[in-house]
């Protein structure tokens, strides 16, 4: 018999409507977008590998607090920058991409140099509740990393109570989730404070950086909360930034104004 929970799963999926898919090319810039002009994912032509927009770089967050990810699964394939960045700079990690949408999966294979799949990583054509939902994927992932939307990008494609307890029980437990809150001027501060608010109810410490270009919030939540020593954060930033070139530092100074704000 299916739970209320996983039959509000079926529900939600079912209002999920899959969007052209559609490849633009500016200025050395190779974008994607699911039938409008909203940006779902950026590649730099020059460096393929590297991680062109910066909430995408944020959603890295989590090496403040783990180097040696296992198993690292992302819901939302975009334009397939993290799942490309994880395989080729994590080579002793399996990489997970759950992606609804069929066509952005070509995409990606086809435009964005998005690998084939082999023995550590897997490109899944499902939606990404279901996979968060299967007991048998519990504990399996050290992260998770969630980034979903549809053509309007109006608000995240998924977000509930149950979804992000399903999420946190996918994790092991010192795993970490992460996720891209965005949404419309008129919408963005409630669906923060929404999904804020959700996984606090499921997590046992929520964090989040200031808000960066285009309204976006990167949050970030642990199944075990962590003990914040930002001296020890600032050197991990420092070895961060000379192995794989990301700003960490700035997420070290964003840490350190959440906990401004909330104290």
């Amino acid at each position: 018999m299916k739970s209320k929970a996983t039959q509000a799963y079926r529900d939600q999926s079912a209002a999920i409507a899959l969007p052209p898919v559609n490849v633009v090319d500016k200025h050395g810039v190779r974008t994607l977008h699911l039938g409008s002009e909203a940006i779902q994912g950026a590649m730099r032509l020059a460096v393929p590998e590297q991680i062109e927009l910066e909430y995408v770089q944020q959603m890295m967050l989590w090496l403040l607090f783990q180097d040696q990810p296992q198993h690292i699964v992302q819901f939302g394939l975009g334009a397939a920058a993290l799942t490309k960045f994880c395989y080729h700079r994590f080579p002793h990690a399996r990489v997970t991409a759950v992606e609804l949408n069929p066509a952005v999966i070509q995409a990606c294979r086809a435009h964005f140099f998005l690998p084939e799949d082999d023995a550590r990583l897997q490109v899944l054509e499902m939606n990404a509740l279901d996979f968060a939902a299967d007991p048998r994927r519990a504990g399996s992932a050290d992260i998770l990393q969630i980034d979903l939307y549809d053509a309007a990008a109006e608000a995240p494609a998924l977000g509930s109570i149950p979804f992000y307890q399903s999420c946190a029980q996918l994790l092991n437990e010192q795993g970490m989730l992460v996720v891209n809150i965005f949404g419309t001027p008129a919408s963005f501060r409630r669906n923060c404070d929404q999904h804020i608010a959700m996984l606090s109810e499921c997590f046992d410490a929520v964090c989040w950086l200031p808000l960066v270009h285009d309204a976006n919030t990167v949050v970030l939540a642990f199944r075990s909360a962590p003990v914040i020593d930002f001296e020890a954060l600032y050197e991990r930033a420092a070895e961060i930034r000379a192995q794989y070139k990301l700003p960490a530092a700035k997420w070290v100074k964003g840490l350190q104004r959440w906990m401004q704000e909330i104290a």
